[in-house]
């Protein structure tokens, strides 16, 4: 009879132990986004949580948790809930605990017990191997939870005495007399913790085996890749936010309130974006700059795009693959990884004086598209050897000749693989700075008379050429120089230093939707070959 009742006592165990242990990586998803909020400044460590100061709250929410992972593994241990965990948690656990834990003995050795030199180093050795030993030699349960559940509570409890407080800092005894604060050391501290606690709960509510490590690994991956995720928004959020006061100011929408377009006039008159500079302007604005950084990108992608998918197509479906092959690609990966000063002073050295020895549109724009060039070549290259050769066998199989095949199949096959190269090498150099400084910045504040007008310059001669473009030789903005320009001087095109800051921040955030606008037509691209290739 108590044979019969046993499995369902172990059944309710088991499961209050899951909800115990899902309770537990809750709090450690919390704690991990607080200790990100206050690394970046958005939680002050003065500030009271309803009432209770905020590393109270922080240190008896570590407290808490580390006890929690403790008891999950002693729950396993001594069978209250049934696991399947493994001899050991392993040598790559326990190096990495190990590692956690001679750092956080090496801070509490100088901090807490006041040592230094040789000290410090012994307790940092001590603390590093009785973590990795903890790890290592007991049974998987407890060693997934013993060593983080620990320093868990252990940090928690540093925290909750004030040994740690708001206003503690640790010299480090260098010449610079740089110093740790509690501003960085808590927020870091927490992050660490929340990330073990939670791995370790996560390892705990799935039975310790194969599907525990499987929800621990899923966690870490979920924390680190929402925290990148949050961390760019907030990036972009706080470029918004600081950059829309000095976007709009003087914008006006309605009938005929914009600027001439075709003889038509605009319903939306947005001064900063669409105005130069000018002595008579309510509102100067950065127009001739935003037209110069999109010609700079097109001009580079129409020299980069073709040159690379050409390139891509004869290293791919014409070149055998041998020696030549492999030293182009090394070649391709040292270019793509080589420093953008260094394409710059190539554009300087080398383009600058065949153009009339001044900087212009042109020099940047090849400049920059010899940047490109490496990008669109490695993926165009692997977008085409993922095309399946069956593709090809078919189509040969059909009597189609070899360039019939790669225009018709391969090509429209790796097309989204291309554009999605394009997407990442125009990330890029709409935003450098250097090429653009040495190879084709002119002033920074440009009158509006002065936007460069590529299309309209084109002129026609009787001597070769037979065609000629003025504009593309003369000197320009970009947004990205024009930003550089403005901080490094630290005045705005007003002059007054409270309009520097709203001009700068808006020139960033005009910069900022010009890279997106971008990268939304290139995605629009990849999508439209995608829905392409499935008809």
């Amino acid at each position: 009879m108590a044979g019969a009742t046993q499995p369902s006592l172990s059944v309710d165990t088991t499961d209050r132990t899951r909800t115990f242990a899902g309770v537990t990586v809750a709090l450690c998803t919390l704690l991990f986004v607080a200790a990100l909020a206050a690394l970046f400044g958005q939680i002050s460590l003065t500030d009271p949580i309803a009432g209770v100061p905020a590393l109270t709250v922080i240190g008896s929410t570590l407290l808490l948790v580390g006890g929690a992972v403790v008891g999950l593994g002693v729950a396993s241990r001594t069978g209250y809930t049934v696991t399947d965990p493994r001899p050991s948690a392993g040598v790559t656990v326990g190096l990495l605990l190990g590692a956690v834990g001679a750092t956080v003995g090496g801070v509490l050795g100088g901090v807490v017990l006041g040592l230094s030199g040789a000290s410090v180093f012994a307790v940092t050795l001590l603390t590093g191997f009785a973590c990795l030993a903890a790890t290592v030699l007991p049974r998987g349960d407890v060693g997934t939870t013993l060593a983080p559940g620990v320093l868990t509570a252990l940090v928690g409890l540093v925290f909750l005495s004030g040994i740690i407080g708001p206003e503690w800092a640790w010299s480090l005894g260098w010449e610079q007399q740089a110093s740790l604060t509690a501003g960085i050391i808590v927020p870091t501290a927490t992050l660490t913790c929340a990330l073990l606690g939670g791995w370790a709960a996560a390892v705990a509510s799935r039975g310790f085996g194969a599907r525990g490590r499987h929800a621990g690994a899923y966690l870490l991956v979920y924390l680190n890749a929402s925290a990148i995720i949050g961390v760019l928004l907030v990036l972009v959020a706080f470029v918004v936010y600081k950059g829309l006061p000095g976007l709009f100011r003087g914008a006006a929408v309605g009938l005929g309130v914009g600027p001439d377009v075709f003889g038509v006039a605009l319903p939306v008159d947005v001064p900063f974006a669409m105005n130069g500079v000018a002595l008579m302007n309510d509102v100067n604005g950065v127009l001739p700059a935003i037209v110069g950084t999109i010609w700079l990108v097109v001009g580079a992608v129409l020299l980069a795009v073709p040159l690379g998918v050409g390139a891509a197509v004869f290293l791919t479906e014409y070149a055998p693959q041998g020696r030549f092959t492999q030293v182009v690609e090394v070649a391709t990966n040292g270019l793509w990884s080589t420093p953008s000063i260094v394409f710059g002073l190539f554009g300087f050295a080398f383009l600058v004086p065949r153009f009339g020895n001044q900087k212009s549109l042109l020099a940047g724009a090849i400049t920059l598209g010899f940047m490109l060039l490496p990008l669109v070549i490695i993926t165009s290259r692997e977008a085409m050897l993922s095309v399946p050769d069956e593709y090809r066998d078919a189509s040969a199989a059909l009597g189609v000749s070899k360039w019939q095949t790669i225009r018709s199949v391969v090509l429209p096959a790796a097309a989204p693989g291309v554009v999605t190269g394009v997407i990442l090498g125009v990330g890029r150099i709409a935003g450098e700075t250097a090429p653009i400084l040495l190879t084709m910045a002119g002033g920074v504040f440009v009158p509006g008379s002065q936007t460069v007008d590529v299309i309209g310059g084109f002129q026609f001669t009787a001597a070769p050429p037979f065609v000629s473009n003025p504009e593309l030789l003369q000197a320009t903005s970009a947004l990205p120089y024009q930003l550089y320009a403005l901080i490094t001087a630290g005045v705005g095109a007003s002059g007054n230093v409270g309009d520097a800051d709203a001009f700068r921040w808006a020139t960033a955030l005009v910069l900022l939707v010009v890279v997106l606008s971008f990268y939304a037509i290139g995605i629009a691209a990849r999508q439209y070959f995608r829905r392409k290739i499935q008809r």
